[in-house]
């Protein structure tokens, strides 16, 4: 199997964690996403979305990382992804609800536009309300995970045990360092996400993506 992937990238990450904890081997191949390379050719043939990651397996290419996640479970037979017909339901329940409603709003309202120019509105009035609009809906979401799909008695997003679930939803959550958000004021998702962090190969994992908090060092943000 053959990952094209960036190491700095969110939806990236959230693959190549689950492959390294669950020792999946995959041909990993950069994209150089900063340079602009996947604007070009051959990765617009191999992905006309222009996006990463994207699975190559015996012929078949998959571009999404939730689809990714599901297959290398699948393939691989990883409790991650039960195979229980209601457990399964609620692993891609809890994964579907970060993507269509904390992603946008977190991601792309709140953190994306305030570290990444081509996403920021030229507008200062426009962006300055995305933000604030993101920021917004972003603490509604938290407090329904902290206190809804978490709770406190949970370790992860679906009982006691990790699922694909769990990796989706943290990596997704762990972007907000770009612009220095904490959870402190949603403890049970705080304490979430430390388990995720725990998780041996977190720091290798993440290492390019600190790198890149780094370089923001100093910089004023709005942030949870």
């Amino acid at each position: 199997m053959k990952l094209y992937y960036h190491p700095a990238s969110t939806t990236s990450r959230m693959v190549t964690l689950f492959a390294a904890e669950s020792a999946i081997p995959m041909d990993l191949q950069v994209v150089d996403i900063f340079g602009g390379e996947h604007h070009k050719e051959p990765f617009v043939a191999i992905n006309p979305n222009r996006l990463v990651p994207v699975l190559e397996d015996d012929g078949m290419r998959l571009t999404e990382s939730s689809a990714i996640l599901k297959y290398l479970a699948d393939k691989t037979g990883s409790p991650a992804y039960p195979k229980d017909l209601r457990q399964r339901a609620r692993v891609n329940e809890r994964m579907d609800w970060f993507n269509a409603n904390v992603y946008k709003d977190f991601g792309y309202g709140l953190v994306y536009p305030q570290v990444l120019s081509y996403l920021a509105y030229p507008d200062p009035v426009a962006h300055k309300a995305c933000v604030e609009r993101g920021l917004e809906k972003t603490k509604g979401w938290l407090g329904i995970l902290d206190q809804h799909l978490i709770g406190p008695n949970q370790n992860y997003l679906c009982g006691d045990r990790i699922t694909i679930a769990d990796y989706f939803g943290s990596v997704m959550l762990e972007a907000g360092k770009l612009v220095g958000c904490t959870f402190a004021g949603f403890p049970n998702v705080d304490r979430w996400m430390d388990r995720m962090r725990a998780l041996p190969n977190w720091n290798k994992v993440h290492e390019a993506f600190y790198g890149f908090v780094g370089t923001l060092k100093g910089r004023s943000f709005v942030a949870v």
